[in-house]
């Protein structure tokens, strides 16, 4: 009744939305039919009324997850990364690298198993970086980009931030960097220049526009109707916000219903109903890292 309530008047999409608590909707918000076989196991049976943790079952998923999701990276925030010398170094600022990284972790590959194809993707003079991986006066104990710091783009070359472009209200519109030549993950010459962390990033020239929609708890209230309470009055207003991400070209092949895990930022389904193989990519989050 409370459920159909929600459908009814309009505060989800229907009965498979992602955030709801149904088969239909746990299913297109990526869960599988083993982390629910395994949440049923781990809660067990009882014949009173009881509260059960929703990071239970997000725990059950991570689980099944962790050593079937291929890996991939997202950027959800993004902001233009540029290497000035790029150029200087390759010969042309056109000039594109391809950097290889594994779809899956070495310790996620059961002994005997032949592990999936790496992942290629190209590395060029401009990628894509999070927002938050900048700062041009950056907080104490931050190991990202800030001027005169170095740091790798993971699976590719080490670079040292130079700097930032604003607008006229003073917001980053691009950070500057130079390439350290030599340096690519997997040459002789990755661990010649020490860096002190690691970021995501995907090309300007082959990462391809998405979709991707960041859900959260529906309810505010772990308990949204107990002692009589208003269900409705606790929902969550922030349960669901869309950005446009750049994903690498291995999620934009991505398959209805298939998931990944986003490096840094959790596990992610490729939705049933709006994602469409070869056009824009429409991603659903099912829960974070941890």
């Amino acid at each position: 009744r409370k459920l159909a309530q929600l459908v009814y008047d309009h505060k989800v999409s229907g009965w498979d939305d992602p955030r709801m608590p149904t088969i239909v909707g746990l299913r297109r918000r990526g869960y599988t039919p083993e982390s629910i076989q395994l949440f049923a196991e781990r809660i067990g049976v009882t014949k009173s009324d009881s509260w059960i943790d929703y990071s239970t079952l997000e725990g059950c998923l991570r689980e099944d997850l962790a050593n079937k999701a291929h890996r991939g990276m997202a950027v959800l925030d993004p902001v233009k990364l540029v290497l000035t010398n790029w150029a200087e170094v390759f010969g042309s600022d056109g000039y594109t690298e391809d950097c290889t990284q594994p779809a899956l972790p070495h310790s996620a590959i059961a002994e005997g198993q032949t592990p999936p194809p790496d992942r290629v993707f190209k590395i060029g003079n401009h990628v894509w970086i999070e927002r938050e991986d900048f700062e041009e006066v950056p907080p104490k104990g931050y190991k990202r980009l800030f001027p005169g710091n170095v740091v790798r783009l993971k699976g590719g070359y080490v670079i040292e931030c130079t700097g930032c472009a604003k607008d006229a209200n003073g917001n980053v519109t691009e950070v500057h960097a130079k390439v350290i030549p030599g340096t690519k993950s997997g040459t002789p010459g990755a661990d010649s220049v020490k860096a002190k962390a690691a970021i995501t990033w995907v090309s300007v020239a082959s990462g391809v526009s998405a979709e991707v929609r960041l859900y959260d708890r529906l309810f505010s209230d772990a308990n949204p109707d107990a002692g009589g309470k208003d269900f409705i009055e606790a929902l969550n207003p922030n349960s669901l916000k869309v950005v446009t991400a750049y994903v690498e070209p291995s999620l934009a092949a991505a398959q209805p219903d298939q998931k990944f895990q986003f490096e840094r930022f959790g596990y992610f389904v490729a939705d049933r109903v709006d994602h469409v193989a070869g056009s824009k990519p429409v991603f659903n989050r099912v829960t974070g890292l941890k």
